[in-house]
């Protein structure tokens, strides 16, 4: 799967700069968000430095973290902590879903994926696997929304409402985009981390041997192959008639 290419998916220009080393702290705990190179932020528990490369840790937890080289983000300020899930509004957010039409779900991704460079078709072929379009879907595991968020990673995303499409596939997105950037645009490596998780991924110095997880990437890398075939063909046909 490490032949897959992720289509038209581009990257941000060259990293605007360094950090020196006395600026990152050996472990800053407390809601935090970081300031990518590419313009990007990312909500999370804390932050350290292991071996060379900078944790964005989801929780309070060690098990659950982003990494990025240290070049990668330029700044960390606190944030306030999120509003309690219990406390939102479920009946704006089952409003907002029940709006959800093809044509918003479109510009949603698109909006997506001109802010983190990711192929459009990649992204809608991800929320296909995932809940198959629907805004109020929940796994068994607790995930959330047409991108499946775990409140844990939602809330270091920045989403206070997963069941809000828009919030759902902005956050989703942003850790798509990092996943891809932690593997090296290796499109296989970062959908496998996206549903198994990076740490299994790590462990195993590859996708997993999970039968879910392999079958999940094998059906979201089939349906983007699918759809960028797809767009293809309609351009050489608008192409033909001009």
């Amino acid at each position: 799967m490490n032949a897959v290419k992720p289509g038209n998916r581009k990257r941000a220009g060259a990293i605007a700069a360094l950090w020196a080393a006395a600026s990152f702290a050996a472990c800053a705990y407390g809601a935090e968000q970081a300031t990518l190179a590419n313009g990007f932020a990312i909500r999370c528990d804390h932050h350290a430095l292991i071996d060379g490369r900078m944790r964005l840790y989801m929780s309070a937890t060690q098990d659950s973290y982003i990494e990025f080289a240290p070049a990668e983000i330029t700044a960390f300020d606190v944030v306030p902590d999120l509003p309690a899930t219990a406390e939102r509004s479920s009946t704006t957010a089952s409003d907002a879903s029940a709006k959800l039409t093809s044509g918003d779900l479109h510009e949603m991704l698109a909006r997506a994926g001109t802010a983190t460079n990711i192929d459009e078709d990649l992204l809608a072929s991800v929320v296909k696997a995932e809940s198959g379009g629907n805004a109020r879907a929940v796994s068994r595991a607790g995930a959330q929304g047409l991108m499946q968020l775990m409140p844990a990673t939602a809330a270091g995303l920045g989403v206070q409402d997963s069941f809000q499409p828009e919030q759902n596939v902005r956050g989703g997105s942003a850790y798509l985009d990092a996943l891809l950037v932690r593997y090296h645009d290796n499109v296989a490596l970062a959908l496998a981390a996206y549903n198994a998780g990076p740490a299994a991924v790590d462990k195993y110095h590859g996708i997993p041997p999970y039968a879910e997880t392999r079958a999940y990437v094998a059906r979201v890398i089939h349906e983007f192959n699918r759809r960028v075939m797809a767009r293809e063909a309609l351009e050489q046909r608008a192409a033909a008639q001009q």
